[in-house]
């Protein structure tokens, strides 16, 4: 199967780490079981101003390397690899963002994945044709089986795929939002995602 994974708080615990860069930064204090939105200027209650500079300590090397990773992740993608899937990664992050990105994660043992950043959200920062980017044109020629995601603005990037098997990684921002079909699956963690992808027949 050709499977798709999305970096930030599906792969690391990325909310988790700027819900304290916002404290730190701005005294805001937003603990990360109440983060309502997967836009982080709302759910800080940020100007743009201090939006910037979040996004901007938020993607430093330093920060970056330091996100911890989620809970059985490395080990379930590295069985899918083991049994012979295709997975990339597919992140919404800076192309700035990409060598300490593709550091993490082969110092949490995925050095087989693919790591491509794709401009899902019109970020200034995006760095054009390069071996590691994704134009939109070129990512919906891609196909996949499987994705795994947990930021309800994505959910549109999957229309091109009827057929695509969507796990939504549980988090506090996605709590009400509507799944667009039954293909979309709720998941409380990478166990139950394993559980569900080996009962997919492709």
């Amino acid at each position: 199967m050709n499977i798709y994974i999305d970096f930030d708080d599906c792969l690391c615990e990325t909310a988790r780490a700027l819900s304290g860069l916002a404290k730190e930064l701005f005294g805001k204090e937003v603990p990360y079981e109440n983060i309502q939105f997967f836009n982080l200027q709302k759910s800080f209650d940020l100007d743009e101003a201090q939006y910037e500079e979040l996004m901007i300590k938020a993607h430093l090397p330093e920060v970056l390397m330091a996100y911890e990773e989620t809970k059985g992740a490395s080990e379930t993608v590295n069985k899918w690899l083991d049994e012979g899937h295709n997975v990339s990664i597919i992140t919404g992050r800076p192309s700035s963002a990409y060598e300490p990105s593709r550091k993490w994660l082969d110092e949490h043992g995925l050095e087989r994945v693919k790591l491509f950043c794709l401009n899902k959200y019109g970020r200034d920062s995006f760095i054009k044709n390069s071996e590691f980017t994704l134009e939109l044109e070129d990512y919906y020629k891609m196909k996949f089986d499987v994705a795994i995601e947990d930021s309800p603005l994505a959910f549109k990037f999957f229309d091109h795929l009827p057929d695509l098997k969507v796990m939504v990684y549980d988090r506090p921002w996605n709590h009400n939002a509507e799944l667009p079909g039954d293909n979309f699956k709720r998941c409380m963690d990478w166990e139950y995602i394993s559980k569900q992808v080996e009962q997919i027949e492709v």
